[in-house]
């Protein structure tokens, strides 16, 4: 199996068809109403996509659809939530991998099992992070070393905020500060928005969050983009150098935000989701509105998900030991 940012499904014919297979497809669902639930504030990259993708499965999927932010414990209490529902189609979890990949590694005991208790669906989309620093640091910070080189200097303000504590971009602050010799202070938030607006204030010195996260505040001219964390430049900020490009190796992160099921729901009720999850991400409104948000609009079989999921989990592993992280400690 192989993936890559520009891999979205296209639906020939699919605007023809849509009224009449949407129909049929809620009467045979029955589904009034579906709720997509995820584990991160309004305003931010998951509850984003939620909203743009909610917009479109109906009524194809369900008569409505509408989005529920269960926020807390760094995403795990939506996960768990949709564990406890019914698996009739009405509740669909939307999660970024680490909550699946990560947390497996750095909790000895999660109130869920993210190879038991969900049923893979479709990936929504992919994308890169951004370090950004704020007001601050001083304006002749203008690189990641140049930051690191700054926060070893000023250890009051080796500092950075991520969306959750044992996300990706929490690793990802952590590795840059461990390859550097820093100790880089990392503060937990509830998604990455509330982190901006403390860097916005001056509460902490930088963020590491998705690059979408970071280039809506850009106009402000108070936030500025050090670093992104792809193999290469993303599309969104073509002018700020990779994590690779400024020397610092092993860094290529990129991650997913995909929609599951709970556990047990029938293969019929999986396939007739993802068809209308691949229709969704395949319309032409619906990539341009994630583009601006840095999000790669892309789709994927149950059993290509399921496989990433396995990828992922086996990958993170080895990263987990290295920065010696746990969520207990």
């Amino acid at each position: 199996m192989s993936f890559t940012r520009r891999q979205i499904l296209q639906t020939t014919g699919a605007s023809a068809l849509l009224a009449g297979i949407g129909q049929q497809a809620f009467a045979q669902a029955g589904i009034e109403t579906a709720t997509i639930v995820t584990g991160f504030a309004a305003g931010g990259t998951s509850d984003t996509i939620c909203r743009r993708v909610a917009q479109k499965l109906s009524p194809e999927y369900a008569k409505a659809v509408v989005v529920e932010n269960r926020t807390g414990a760094g995403g795990q209490i939506a996960v768990t939530y949709v564990k406890g529902r019914p698996a009739d189609g009405t509740t669909i979890l939307q999660t970024p991998t680490s909550i699946l990949t990560i947390y497996p590694h750095i909790y000895k005991k999660l109130p869920y099992d993210p190879m038991v208790d969900i049923t893979p669906v479709s990936i929504g989309c992919i994308f890169d992070f951004g370090f950004a620093v704020g007001p601050a640091v001083p304006a002749s910070v203008k690189s990641v070393p140049e930051f690191l080189a700054w926060a070893k200097a000023n250890p009051a303000g080796a500092n950075y905020g991520s969306p959750a504590a044992g996300s990706t971009p929490h690793f990802i602050g952590a590795l840059l500060g461990m390859q550097a010799g820093v100790d880089l202070k990392h503060a937990a938030y509830r998604g990455t928005q509330p982190a901006m607006l403390d860097l916005l204030g001056s509460n902490i010195s930088a963020v590491s969050g998705p690059i979408g996260d970071i280039t809506q505040h850009l106009q402000s001219g108070k936030v500025r983009i050090l670093g992104v964390s792809g193999a290469k430049r993303s599309r969104f900020a073509p002018d700020v150098p990779t994590f690779g490009e400024q020397g610092i190796k092993n860094m290529a992160h990129s991650e997913w935000f995909a929609f599951f099921l709970p556990a047990k729901a029938s293969p019929e009720l999986v396939t007739r989701l993802n068809t209308a999850m691949k229709n969704t991400l395949a319309q032409k409104d619906v990539i341009d509105g994630l583009g601006t948000f840095g999000l790669d609009a892309m789709s994927s079989t149950p059993a290509e998900l399921t496989e990433l999921l396995k990828k992922d989990t086996a990958k993170w592993a080895p990263i987990v030991k290295e920065v010696g992280f746990t969520a207990e400690g």
